[in-house]
């Protein structure tokens, strides 16, 4: 098992990431989200909660220049189900949830982001809560052939276990075109405390690249939520 802190500051750009996992007193379910960005038009955003869920917006829409990958909703509550993705898959996986589909069946239908050459991953989570507590899956759709642009779909489901979660993102580090992640989600030691855990995320993403953070503890007993946001850009 990894320590966040060291994962974060072994990659310099990460790119976008999710985690998901159970606090190590067994008492909350965990996720979180960051973006990272390289260009103007990807650092030009901030996160915005409405109600349940969380939106992307660019902070200056003036400089806008194409606004299909970075405004979407990354975190979407259906039913007792979390979603978090990177991207608009968001929605595909809320939508199939409402008519009867999966998680998989979801993505299914989804690639990876069309922005050659890096070919950017979709990574997508859910937790589906259940007796006061949950199970959750994670998945990467990645680019496996550039000239034939055929995608390779992973899937993985976990069981919550205390004190672990696991840690999938974009990128394995920085370069041109960017390496993707490679592997399994990484599993890694939770915490107690948001506030610690939140600033153990950001305090070690790479300064000059970060942008967003959010993070969401759901009490597993009462359902509540407890969150924190935070935006380099405000």
């Amino acid at each position: 098992m990894f320590e966040i802190a060291q994962l974060l500051q072994g990659n310099t750009y990460p790119g976008r990431g999710i985690i998901i996992g159970k606090t190590p007193d067994g008492t909350k379910a965990v996720t979180a989200y960051f973006i990272m960005g390289r260009s103007e038009n990807s650092r030009n955003r901030v996160f915005c909660e409405e109600g349940t869920n969380v939106m992307i917006y660019p902070f200056d829409a003036s400089k806008v220049e194409d606004p299909s990958l970075i405004i979407y909703a990354p975190v979407r509550v259906f039913e007792n189900r979390l979603i978090v993705t990177n991207g608009d898959q968001t929605d595909t996986i809320y939508n199939a949830l409402q008519q009867g589909g999966t998680f998989e069946s979801a993505l299914s239908t989804r690639t990876f982001e069309p922005d050659a050459p890096n070919f950017t991953p979709r990574i997508s989570g859910m937790l589906s809560f259940a007796d006061n507590d949950f199970s959750y899956r994670m998945s990467i759709l990645k680019c496996l052939d550039p000239n034939t642009q055929s995608c390779a779909r992973f899937y993985f489901a976990y069981p919550s276990v205390s004190g672990i979660g696991h840690f999938i993102h974009t990128y394995a580090g920085d370069g041109n075109p960017i390496p993707t992640f490679a592997g399994e989600p990484e599993p890694i030691g939770m915490a107690d405390d948001i506030d610690a855990f939140t600033d153990l995320i950001w305090d070690n993403l790479n300064e000059a690249n970060k942008i967003s953070l959010y993070v969401r503890y759901v009490d597993l007993k009462t359902g509540g939520c407890e969150n924190r946001l935070i935006n380099k850009n405000i």
